[in-house]
C-alpha cells in the first residue's frame, strides 16, 4: 500500500506541473488585463507602468518561471483587482462552495441510492417507473431553468425559503458556515437541490443498473435461497458489491460540483469561488483565475486519491493486487 502510494503522489506531482503549464499558458495568453485596468484616456506612460507593475512587460516563459517559483511557497500572485494574494481570495470564498458541493452531494446520495435500489429491486412497479422517468427529467432540465423555477415557486409564490444570498453564518476555526444556523439552511436548501438534481438522477439510474445485474449473480440467490432476510441480501451482498463504481462517481461528480458550480452560484447570488471566478474573468483578473484552477486540478488529484483508497477497503482483490505489484 506504501508503495502504491507513493507512485500515486508521484504521479501526482508530474500532473500538476504539466497542468500548472497549460493553466498558465491557456489564461495568460488571451486579451489584456491593463486594457480593463486603468482608464481608456491613460498615456502611453501610465499604460507601460501599469504593465511593468504587473509583471506584464516580460517573456511568457519567464512569467511561467516566475509563477513557477512563487507556487511553490504557496503564492499565487496578487489579484490585479482587488491587489490581495489571489489564493487568499479563494480560500474566503471556498467555504462556501464546499458548503454548498457537500449539502448537494449529501441530497443526491441520501436520495439517489435508496430510491435507485428500490428501482432495481422492484423495476415492474407503478413507482419504479415513475422514479426512471424523474431521473430522465433531472438528466434534460437545465440547471439555470431549474434554478429560476425553484426561486419562483418556493421563494415568490410560496414564500417559504429565501431566493438568494447565504444567510447567518457560525465561524468554526477561523471559517465561516451557515449550515450550523435556521437561517443558514433556509438559505442553502434551494440552491443544494438544484446542484444535486443532476447528480441526483445519475446515482439512481447507477445504482439501479448496479442492482439489477447483482441480483442475478448467483451469490445473491444462493444468499437467498439459505433464507436469509431481504434486508440482509440487499445490505450485504447486493449494496456492497456495487458501491464501488458508485464511490467512484461521488467522488469524480463531488469534484465536478465544486468546480462547476459556477451556474447555480451566480443565479441564487451565493458568495462561493464561482462568482467570484466570473468577476475574476469579466476583468482578466489573470492570477485569481490561474489559482482558482489549479486549486481545483489540486481537489480533483486528491478526490481521485482516495476513491483509489476507498476502493482498497470495499474490495480484497484490488488490496491483493496492489501486494503482487
Amino acid at each position: 500500500m506504501l508503495a502504491y502510494l507513493i507512485r500515486r503522489l508521484g504521479a501526482s506531482i508530474a500532473l500538476l506541473f504539466v497542468m500548472s503549464l497549460l493553466v498558465f499558458i491557456g489564461v495568460y495568453a488571451i486579451g489584456n488585463p491593463v486594457d480593463l485596468l486603468i482608464s481608456p484616456e491613460a498615456d502611453q506612460q501610465e499604460v507601460a507602468r501599469a504593465v511593468a507593475a504587473l509583471g506584464l512587460d516580460k517573456p511568457l516563459w519567464e512569467q511561467y518561471s516566475i509563477f513557477l517559483q512563487q507556487a511553490l511557497s504557496g503564492d499565487f500572485g496578487r489579484s490585479f483587482a482587488f491587489n490581495t494574494p489571489a489564493v487568499e481570495l479563494i480560500l474566503q470564498r471556498l467555504p462556501a462552495t464546499l458548503e454548498l458541493a457537500l449539502a448537494a452531494m449529501v441530497i443526491a446520495i441520501l436520495l439517489g441510492i435508496p430510491l435507485g435500489l428500490y428501482a432495481g429491486l422492484k423495476p415492474d412497479s407503478w413507482l419504479a417507473k415513475t422514479i426512471m422517468a424523474g431521473s430522465i427529467v433531472g438528466f434534460s432540465l437545465p440547471t439555470f431553468w431549474v434554478g429560476l423555477m425553484l426561486i419562483m415557486l418556493f421563494s415568490v409564490h410560496l414564500g417559504w425559503f429565501p431566493s438568494s444570498g447565504r444567510g447567518a453564518t457560525v465561524e468554526v476555526f477561523g471559517m465561516h458556515w451557515s449550515f450550523l444556523t435556521w437561517d443558514g439552511i433556509q438559505h442553502l436548501l434551494l440552491p443544494a437541490f438544484n446542484l444535486a438534481l443532476f447528480k441526483l438522477s445519475l446515482l439512481v439510474r447507477l445504482t439501479r443498473a448496479g442492482t439489477r445485474e447483482a441480483v442475478l449473480q448467483d451469490y445473491v440467490k444462493f444468499a437467498r435461497a439459505k433464507g436469509l432476510r431481504m434486508r440482509r441480501v440487499v445490505g450485504v451482498h447486493i449494496l456492497k458489491n456495487i458501491m464501488i463504481p458508485i464511490v467512484t462517481v461521488i467522488g469524480l461528480e463531488f469534484g465536478s460540483v465544486v468546480a462547476f458550480s459556477i451556474v447555480t452560484e451566480t443565479i441564487f447570488a451565493w458568495p462561493g469561488t464561482g462568482k467570484l471566478l466570473i468577476d475574476s474573468i469579466n476583468v482578466l483578473d489573470r492570477p485569481v483565475v490561474v489559482a482558482y484552477l489549479m486549486v481545483i486540478v489540486v481537489l480533483f488529484i486528491v478526490i481521485n486519491l482516495v476513491v483509489d483508497l476507498l476502493y482498497s477497503a470495499l474490495d480484497p482483490r484490488v488490496r491483493l493486487s496492489e501486494a503482487t505489484a
